[in-house]
């Protein structure tokens, strides 16, 4: 079985976040482990992203989705170990403009989404439409409730163009979200993240909880999953989302493409000639004809 599929939402499955273990550390023996894995991995992530950015036929998309420090910011911190920036960008989504709203929903995700050749993260997404107008009640519930569907056909269109759709839920307890505040407000480094919300948005927490649940039973097929990544040991959460993540790019059969040149002709006339200029000894690259 695939590392990935441990932590996969099938279609239809029914999910229950409460029965899930979010300090789970199954399939690894430790943190040392964990951290020298999530090395392998990034690299391996680095090669494959050059890959297909030199291929320029294919895309990857990255969705988190996380309660109020669930460890976005972090997981993107780590990943980007192992991106080269010219072939990725990070959007996250704030709370829509006036201009914005006056689109429907999806008009100003649609535009982030990563052209052939490129990867794009996420820091919530589309999904809030259906998570925070939800709990919020910032639109009517049949409003909402018909946005299930329209995501649904938002993401085949963007499997349709050939980009990879991989979705994480960073599942975190109520007594980690608790600490992580505690040490928020702890760093002045981190102190401007804190605001009174956070706390007072912990009364919504079961409401939070039952549209995630909806949202992972709902909108989950086999074309672009979602993944409940236990996310209470950050190392952990790393290293798990790094591992599908590299599982998924060497499952995209990326091709890099021929070179356009001959390339026993740049060595003859230009390597070759090179060594000779410049006095070089030794054996050449390549056989020259």
């Amino acid at each position: 079985m695939a590392f990935a599929e441990k932590f996969q939402v099938r279609e239809g499955q029914s999910v229950r976040l409460d029965d899930i273990d979010s300090g789970s550390t199954a399939g690894i023996e430790g943190k040392r482990e964990a951290k020298e894995a999530l090395e392998a991995d990034l690299e391996a992530i680095h090669d494959l992203q050059y890959s297909l950015y030199a291929e320029g036929k294919q895309s990857l998309l990255i969705v988190l989705q996380a309660r109020d420090a669930g460890g976005k910011d972090g997981t993107i911190r780590a990943l980007s170990r192992g991106l080269n920036p010219q072939g990725c960008h990070v959007v996250s989504f704030k709370k829509p403009s006036s201009r914005e709203l006056s689109h429907d929903f999806l008009w100003r995700v649609h535009v982030h989404a990563p052209p052939n050749g490129a990867v794009a993260l996420f820091n919530r997404s589309h999904y809030e439409d259906v998570l925070v107008v939800r709990v919020k009640d910032l639109a009517p519930e049949p409003v909402w409730r018909a946005r299930y569907e329209h995501i649904n056909a938002f993401e085949r269109l963007l499997t349709d163009h050939r980009t990879r759709v991989l979705k994480f839920f960073l599942h975190i307890s109520p007594d980690e979200q608790l600490r992580r505040f505690a040490k928020r407000i702890n760093d002045p480094l981190k102190q401007w993240k804190i605001s009174e919300a956070d706390y007072t948005e912990r009364t919504h927490w079961d409401a939070y909880t039952e549209a995630f649940e909806e949202v992972l039973e709902r909108c989950s097929p086999e074309s672009a999953p979602w993944f409940v990544i236990p996310a209470d040991k950050k190392w952990y959460r790393n290293f798990v989302i790094a591992r599908i993540i590299r599982e998924a790019m060497e499952g995209m059969s990326i091709r890099v493409p021929e070179p356009a040149v001959d390339l026993d002709d740049i060595r003859r006339r230009y390597l070759l000639a090179f060594d000779e200029a410049n006095h070089v000894d030794g054996d050449p690259l390549v056989p020259v004809r």
